[in-house]
C-alpha cells in the first residue's frame, strides 16, 4: 500500500537549518508531484512547497521563500525539504504529500496522500 514517511524532524536554534527526508513506497513516485505541508498547534495545515514530478520545477509559500529548499531523488523514491534560517514561527509538525496533477497544487485537497508527518520546533 501507500506510504509516505518523513524524518529528520527535531529541535534546534533559531536560525539553524535541518533536513527533512520523505520516503514513499507502493506507487509511482516520478509520476507524482509531491508537497511538503506544516500544520501548528491550533493553526490550519499551511501550504510550504511543492516539487513536479520529474523536479523541474518548485514552488513555495510566502511565509519559506528564501530560506526552504524542497528537491528529490527519482532513483530512490525521496523527496527532501532543506530548512535554513529557521525562525520559532517555524515550529509545527511538517507532512509531505504526493499528488498526482502535473500542476504545481497549492491546496492541501489536491493531495491523494499523506505521512503520519514528523515535528520540528524552533527554539528562540
Amino acid at each position: 500500500q501507500v506510504q509516505l514517511v518523513e524524518s529528520g524532524g527535531g529541535l534546534v536554534q533559531a536560525g539553524g537549518s535541518l533536513r527533512l527526508s520523505c520516503a514513499a513506497s507502493g506507487f509511482t513516485f516520478s509520476d507524482y508531484a509531491m508537497g511538503w505541508f506544516r500544520q501548528a498547534p491550533g493553526k490550519e495545515r499551511e501550504f510550504v512547497g511543492v516539487i513536479r514530478a520529474s523536479g523541474s520545477s518548485t514552488d513555495y509559500g510566502d511565509s519559506v521563500k528564501g530560506r526552504f529548499t524542497i528537491s528529490r531523488d527519482n532513483a530512490k523514491n525521496t523527496v527532501y525539504l532543506q530548512m535554513n534560517s529557521l525562525k520559532p514561527e517555524d515550529t509545527a509538525v511538517y507532512y509531505c504529500a504526493a499528488s498526482r496533477s502535473y500542476e504545481l497544487e497549492i491546496s492541501r485537497w489536491s493531495y491523494a496522500h499523506w505521512g503520519q508527518g514528523t515535528q520540528v520546533t524552533v527554539s528562540s
